[in-house]
């Protein structure tokens, strides 16, 4: 047995200290939490190969809101995650779904048969149709906002709740840190709508100040990433626990022409990697092989490979550890329960201590 493997909880504050603060957070989490229909406000982060059954089942049972990451699946995969999922909690959990995937309405047809009560749109603006196609199942409709123009936009079109991401988090990033679009974002809008926060997240106290702000709630993907029920491979939690925040790095667009949405992940050989396939698929956009969306598409297909390789095979020098800068404050590998617990008393004795 490794040191990793040894399950130890989150030590939590003296719970005489810290039911002042566990009724404040209750109060501040309300709307989230009555919005997903879970205990807790803490969405679980959408990550491809990780975020499915067994972790989002664990994150839902837990009193939080699993996200099945659809990813490439195919809409027969889908059906499957979905009910295989259903058999493991009779909780409410949703399904991201990304916006340039090319069946992505049949993939809504597939939430809608299995009845999912929330259905997450990430990676652009969702295509024509796509907002009523999904809002006509009776799914609430989340949707991804980096920017504060977008998300009136996305406001007005109809969406139920928003996402705002900062450069932090792990997988596909924006340009601008959590904190900013927090104090740009949150006073414009969560009056309107309830937005969680998302990115670099990886204690109470920094829960309970996005809340402070307005937030309904937020989303955490790198935390749950050592869960015990993760099915990551063995050799990607051991890459968790031994990185620090500055191993998290952000991928470098190349070639202009081929805009790349940058990618954050630990630093390994896997960087040449995708230097290589970005000059590759420019090369065949410069041939004509290939439309832009097209190319975007194959740069996306790299990345799922690349993921793959990584959670599933355990190649963790060559495939790609998508991690957020919270990296460094995963310590140990224990249950999806403990960690939960962990980030609710640290927010409670927070907000208790700011009360006194």
């Amino acid at each position: 047995m490794t040191d990793m493997s040894v399950l130890q909880a989150t030590p939590s504050p003296d719970p005489s200290r810290t039911a002042g603060g566990e009724q404040r957070l209750a109060r501040r989490m309300a709307r989230g939490a009555e919005f997903l229909g879970s205990q807790v406000a803490i969405l679980g982060g959408a990550m491809s190969w990780v975020s499915e059954r067994h972790l989002v089942s664990a994150i839902s049972n837990a009193g939080g809101f699993g996200v099945i990451a659809c990813g490439a699946m195919t809409p027969a995969l889908l059906d499957t995650e979905i009910a295989a999922t259903k058999a493991l909690t009779d909780k409410p959990f949703g399904v991201n779904l990304i916006t340039m995937h090319p069946d992505l309405f049949e993939l809504i047809a597939v939430c809608a048969k299995h009845k999912v009560g929330h259905v997450v749109l990430a990676g652009g603006l969702p295509p024509k149709g796509s907002i009523e196609a999904i809002k006509e199942t009776g799914a609430k409709l989340i949707a991804f906002s980096p920017a504060l123009a977008l998300a009136k936009k996305l406001i007005r079109s109809g969406v139920d709740a928003l996402v705002i991401e900062g450069m932090e988090a792990g997988g596909h990033i924006g340009p601008v840190s959590t904190s900013v679009l927090a104090q740009e974002m949150l006073p414009e809008i969560a009056e309107q709508v309830p937005v969680f926060v998302a990115g670099g997240i990886g204690r109470g106290e920094a829960i309970a100040g996005y809340l402070d702000m307005g937030a309904a709630g937020v989303q955490l993907g790198t935390l749950f990433v050592c869960a015990t029920e993760s099915i990551a491979h063995a050799n990607f939690k051991k890459a968790f626990i031994r990185a620090s925040a500055r191993d998290a790095i952000a991928s470098v667009q190349i070639d202009a022409r081929l805009p790349v949405i940058p990618v954050r992940a630990l630093k390994n050989a896997s960087s040449e990697l995708f230097t290589a396939k970005q000059r590759e698929v420019a090369g065949h956009l410069d041939e004509g092989r290939v439309e832009m969306a097209e190319a975007q598409l194959q740069i996306e297909h790299y990345w799922a490979g690349a993921l793959r390789r990584a959670v599933i095979d355990g190649d963790v020098e060559h495939g790609s550890v998508m991690a957020g800068q919270s990296v460094g404050m995963v310590k140990r590998e224990e249950p999806v329960a403990n960690i939960i617990a962990g980030l609710m008393a640290q927010a409670s004795a927070a907000l208790e201590a700011r009360a006194a």
